[in-house]
């Protein structure tokens, strides 16, 4: 297994977990809440079959990244994803982001500039921005988001299995785009996770990424599933998409939050397509 080192907290260091397979042009996937880049196991082997390198990370917080009570906001996480990517000596990188993963690339390039980024994806992500305000009338009442805390602080594990509910779609989707052993096995990865790391997240998805978006100057792609419930098109990627000249948006049919694992077919499709262009 390998680690790679983003600060202390008190007598111990913090270390994320990270692998890297494959060769040539280098991708690098960042995963959604509540997951770890095992996520990513029906894009991993056709990115590698494509002749990319592909890396994935865990979260601080998640997966099998240590677990510090402290630096769940989109500035650190960022700040990790760069020590990513000076540990790898990555340049040149497609950087591709699922729901709060979206986060990271859009602040990444907002903070960081595109010097070591040749493209972007944005799957199911957060930007632009999620929370209603004077100037975001569209987005989601904050009571929305308090409300998650409070099921998160009640009851993780039960609040957990119906957040998955409509992560999937499981009442329309159930059966024959995803099992319940599939659910099982996100459940599981979900609930390791840090209680501290579950609860604290929720505040940065109202993070503003339009000033970020608003630097972009790379090729981006934005795939989304019209029936996503946890991050709705209408609010993300169709904004998303409209911010950046250029972008390119892929709607999927039917497809919920999860679009990358019960539509992985029509999300490789448009990603390989994207990185060979």
């Amino acid at each position: 297994m390998a680690f790679f080192n983003v600060g202390t907290e008190n007598s111990t260091t913090i270390q994320l977990y990270y692998e890297d397979h494959g060769s040539g042009s280098p991708v690098v996937l960042m995963h959604g809440f509540p997951l770890s880049g095992a996520s990513w196991e029906k894009q991993l082997s056709p990115l590698l079959a494509a002749g990319h390198r592909v890396i994935t990370y865990d979260r601080r917080g998640f997966g099998r990244s240590d677990q510090p009570a402290s630096g769940y906001d989109y500035d650190t996480f960022t700040a990790d994803l760069h020590a990513l990517l000076e540990h790898l000596g990555l340049d040149e990188v497609s950087l591709v982001g699922f729901s709060m993963g979206g986060g990271e690339v859009a602040r990444y390039v907002g903070t960081h500039g595109s010097d070591r980024v040749k493209r972007a994806v944005f799957i199911s992500a957060v930007p632009p921005y999620l929370v209603k305000a004077d100037d975001n009338p569209v987005g989601a009442p904050p009571e929305v988001f308090a409300g998650i805390k409070a099921g998160i602080a009640a009851d993780r594990p039960s609040f957990l299995t119906g957040f998955f509910e409509n992560f999937f779609n499981l009442d329309v989707l159930q059966g024959t785009a995803i099992t319940p052993q599939a659910v099982q096995m996100n459940w599981n990865v979900a609930v390791a996770a840090s209680p501290i790391a579950t609860y604290a997240c929720v505040d940065t998805w109202g993070t503003d990424f339009r000033a970020d978006l608003a630097k972009f100057n790379i090729p981006v792609l934005v795939i989304h599933g019209d029936e996503d419930r946890i991050v709705p098109l209408p609010l993300s990627g169709e904004r998303t998409a409209a911010s950046i000249p250029g972008a390119q948006l892929v709607v999927v049919p039917g497809g919920p939050h999860a679009v990358a694992w019960t539509h992985a077919e029509a999300v490789n499709a448009a990603l390989l397509a994207f990185l060979a262009e």
